[in-house]
């Protein structure tokens, strides 16, 4: 209603609309009205976040000047201005937490500033830290540090202490981030070091952040050593399991005697031993068919094809299934996907680390979803079994202080009983 009155004293007048993609079709209508025959003395400045919503009458009638983000020197320069001019005392390396924090924003960072002012006489980078909600960046090295090295405890204590000074599982997950990515800068990053940066950027916006931050640091921590376990227990896993069917295949009851005994023995690795009893006792023609088969992966040990599913099957089927899981059940598969599969007949036995993941996966819902999912993949119905994976002896005299620890985060009387 004013454009065309002149301006009093200025040479014009100046509108600005801010975050103008929300004005109304209606609006747009109106103001392009005047667009198309603008008084000389008027300027209009339309703000928004969103060019690609207003109509394209609107972009064709205005001149388009794209803002960036500014950069963290003009916003310390600008922080440092004001300090001086307030007489603020503050330390460098405060002003530089504001900066970054401010994500390029001259308006935030001075907001900052005027909230940090009333702290104290002389303000530090802990007090910024603090005002921010941020962890201290020594526990966040250590904990970085201990995932890295596969030190689950050390890495679950550091975590259990700064959520117990208050600080969120998404800060926590954001400077995480910020680390792994400057170690990743430095060309001194880890192999983990990228999927790990991957999977705390689901942190922030989980349903259960505080579980998900917990199963990612478990599942990265432990990453190398259930690495190799898989690699070296399948193998003599399926010859038991292979030794047996043959034993169920042959009818007379003595023949099964013989087999299942030495099945046990298969640690000491002379597998020939229990296969010549069993073919031994048999003379009748029944057990002359049996021989052909029982000779054949006792003098190739490396050939556990005759199983239903050889291991490559086995990890092909349960990748397929976790890549499924990861589309539709995030944090399902974050649990998921630190199982060694093993597959005989229609049980998918699934060994975990943690008697927590395997109650997780017991979850008749979770269940219920593997399933669904290893059946369609399948095409026969198939039962998955979560189960906890015997610990190696190597690491037998950590499993104490390891359970004790995650039993006071996850709260264990379960976790202590298994």
């Amino acid at each position: 209603d004013k454009i065309m009155s002149a301006p009093t004293s200025a040479t014009y007048k100046v509108f600005i609309i801010d975050e103008v993609h929300m004005l109304s079709k209606a609006a747009f209508n109106a103001l392009l009205k005047t667009l198309e025959e603008p008084p000389a003395h008027v300027v209009f400045i339309l703000a928004t976040t969103e060019a690609h919503k207003l109509p394209e009458t609107i972009i064709s009638r205005t001149q388009r000047y794209s803002f960036r983000p500014a950069s963290t020197e003009n916003l310390l320069k600008n922080l440092r201005t004001i300090a001086q001019q307030e007489c603020m005392t503050i330390d460098d390396d405060a002003l530089q937490s504001i900066a970054k924090h401010s994500d390029g924003s001259f308006r935030d960072s001075v907001s900052l500033l005027d909230q940090a002012s009333s702290i104290s006489d002389h303000i530090t980078k802990d007090q910024i830290d603090q005002l921010l909600g941020r962890a201290s960046a020594e526990y966040i090295e250590r904990l970085y540090r201990a995932i890295i090295q596969s030190d689950a405890l050390t890495a679950l204590n550091t975590l259990h202490e700064l959520l117990e000074h208050g600080h969120e599982p998404a800060m926590i997950a954001v400077q995480l981030g910020d680390t792994v990515r400057a170690d990743i800068l430095a060309g001194s990053a880890q192999a983990q070091s990228v999927t790990l940066l991957r999977d705390l950027l689901d942190v922030p916006p989980a349903h259960n952040p505080k579980a998900l931050l917990e199963i990612i640091v478990l599942s990265t921590g432990s990453k190398s050593e259930s690495q190799v376990k898989p690699t070296e227990t399948p193998q003599p896993s399926q010859v038991k399991s292979h030794v047996t069917p043959p034993a169920e295949a042959t009818q007379p009851p003595e023949v099964q005697k013989p087999v299942t005994a030495p099945a046990a023995e298969p640690v000491s690795t002379p597998q020939p031993e229990p296969k010549t009893p069993a073919v031994q006792a048999p003379a009748p023609t029944q057990v002359e068919p049996t021989e052909p088969a029982t000779p054949t992966p006792a003098s190739d040990p490396a050939t556990p094809a005759p199983s239903n599913t050889p291991p490559q099957d086995v990890d092909a089927l349960w990748h397929a299934v976790l890549q499924e899981l990861k589309k539709t059940h995030n944090t399902l598969y974050g649990i998921a996907r630190m199982a060694t599969p093993e597959l005989s007949g229609d049980t998918l036995t699934l060994g975990l680390n943690f008697a927590f993941h395997q109650k997780r996966l017991n979850e008749p819902r979770n269940r219920t979803i593997l399933c669904t999912l290893t059946e369609q993949l399948r095409g026969v119905p198939t039962e998955v079994r979560p189960v906890v994976s015997a610990k190696p002896q190597a690491a037998a005299s950590n499993t104490t202080e390891t359970i004790t620890a995650i039993s006071n985060i996850f709260g264990g009387a379960e976790l202590l009983e298994s």
